[in-house]
């Protein structure tokens, strides 16, 4: 009995596993609840019989849910109550993929339900929009685009993407269907690394994004026209790739960090011991590789790090992507951006250093402004892009859009 009670916290906490890496995509899910990508109890339902660490566990149980409410989707006569079950079987088939190694047969078949279950979603729920596709080294990029409302040509036109693990899809759960709320127009796209560019493509991350940021934009304004004002924001390791496609495109007039990512391999290198980190700057790489596989076996978050890294940026081991890494930093490139910049950070961010924040102020030397957001515990937007408080991160940046523009 004594052990038992010393077992049991007297302090309420938000934590379904020891794991932060699967904690953290629970609270994404939820997180998304604000404008339709989940449900608290379907959630719930979808991790209770999910093991710390199992991955295999992780895909049935999250496939399960997302299949009930598909299913339960079909029947339903209202369009509104079919549209929003679409929408939270489309994130929950992502959230069921994630974890899946890359080379797993059952991975694209899970995305493509979540795309199709998408597209269902918004079709039933009368929402205007407009696909279209980019010319990309020799393949292509896929875009869609959200008119706003009646007034929406006077405000800026919000160009979103995400980061290193992102879908298109997401992206209206995170952003596009808060701007449309608020009456702007939102362009969203995946670039290489993301969705369909390497689930359909094959194509892998650039560092250099003002190539598909500049030919998602060149095909935008020759279709509909140059917006008086663009606002570009990049999620997680979009924190990166936004400011970078900034410095280089003068048609960018503000551009958002969701959330900071100045230098990705440093990140990267703050989440192994000092002694790992001293022995990859001393070039022991096959140490570090066998050190990192050994860790891979029992930490998912390594496992899904390293694997997702081997796909979607062509990483040959361990060593190799943080190497890779070390194209994705704005130390050179903070000083070509001019226009406005929104900064944007989790106190308690598990994969960008709080640090990470006052060097990029001091590296964006020609920025127009420079607003900065650190996001507290105590607010609940302390996590990776203020998973477990999105209103807070929309009051943020439709204030910071409208302040500053």
């Amino acid at each position: 009995m004594n052990r038992l009670r010393k077992s049991l916290s007297t302090v309420a906490n938000s934590r379904w596993f020891e794991n932060q890496t699967y904690n953290f995509e629970i609270l994404r899910s939820l997180g998304e609840s604000t404008y339709g990508g989940a449900e608290i109890g379907e959630v719930l339902s979808a991790i209770s019989c999910i093991k710390e660490g199992d991955d295999e566990a992780w895909y049935q149980g999250w496939n399960r849910v997302a299949a009930m409410v598909e299913e339960r989707a079909a029947t339903l006569a209202n369009p509104i109550s079919r549209g929003k079950a679409m929408l939270r079987a489309s994130n929950y088939y992502r959230t069921a993929e994630f974890f899946l190694n890359p080379k797993d047969k059952r991975r694209k078949p899970t995305f493509d339900k979540s795309v199709a279950n998408f597209y269902s979603g918004i079709d039933s729920l009368g929402i205007e929009y407009q696909i279209f596709y980019i010319p990309y080294e020799a393949k292509q990029l896929e875009a869609v685009y959200f008119p706003g409302g009646v007034n929406a040509s006077s405000k800026p036109l919000i160009v979103a993407h995400g980061g290193y693990d992102s879908t298109l899809e997401e992206l209206y759960f995170l952003i596009a269907a808060a701007a449309l709320e608020r009456g702007y127009s939102v362009l969203i796209f995946a670039g290489p690394g993301q969705g369909t560019a390497i689930r359909e493509h094959g194509l892998q991350f650039t560092p250099k994004w003002e190539k598909p940021t500049g030919a998602v934009l060149d095909q935008f304004i020759g279709q509909f026209g140059k917006p008086e004002k663009i606002v570009l924001i990049g999620a997680s390791l979009g924190g990166y790739l936004a400011p970078r496609a900034a410095a280089y495109d003068k048609r960018i007039d503000g551009v958002a960090a969701f959330d900071i990512c100045y230098d990705f391999q440093g990140a990267a290198l703050k989440q192994v011991p000092p002694f790992v980190r001293k022995l990859y700057s001393r070039g022991h790489t096959g140490f570090v590789d066998w050190l990192i596989k050994t860790r891979m076996k029992s930490s998912p978050g390594t496992r899904w790090g390293v694997h997702n890294a081997e796909w979607v940026m062509g990483a040959k081991s361990p060593s190799d992507l943080l190497h890779i890494f070390d194209q994705y930093n704005l130390k050179e490139t903070s000083k070509l951006i001019t226009c406005d910049v929104l900064i944007l950070a989790g106190e308690k961010d598990h994969h960008f250093p709080l640090e990470q924040v006052e060097a990029f102020q001091k590296a964006l030397t020609n920025a127009h402004s420079i607003t900065t957001r650190i996001f507290t515990e105590q607010e609940g937007g302390h996590e990776h892009c203020q998973q477990g408080n999105i209103s807070l991160f929309h009051e943020v940046f439709f204030d910071w859009i409208e302040n500053t523009f």
